[in-house]
């Protein structure tokens, strides 16, 4: 009989996922519009929560000035997602929308 492989017996906690009040209505106020792909916008929420590194096509950058600590990435020409990484095992969703409505 072949030797059973040792197993990982130590594992990192896993990552959670929050999502602000502003994100919900913004998410439920595109949802029912229809005019944007929203599981474009569910594609990249899951990249991001398992970690992985965003195509250029997003321009995934860092946000300024009040929105230091924030990120940005574009879904689809000026439909944006901002999301925090205030922790290793926490991402948080903040808002989406276009930059007049979530600049403004």
């Amino acid at each position: 009989m072949a030797k059973q492989e040792k197993t990982q017996k130590r594992a990192d906690i896993p990552k959670q996922c929050a999502q602000t009040p502003e994100f919900k209505k913004s998410w439920e106020r595109y949802k029912r519009a229809g005019r944007r792909d929203m599981n474009e916008v569910r594609t990249v929420m899951v990249m991001l929560f398992l970690g992985e590194r965003l195509p250029a096509e997003y321009r995934d950058h860092a946000l300024t000035g009040n929105w230091n600590g924030f990120r940005e990435c574009h879904i689809g020409g000026d439909f944006l997602l901002i999301y925090e990484h205030s922790r290793a095992d926490l991402i948080t969703f903040v808002d989406l929308g276009s930059h007049a409505e979530l600049f403004a």
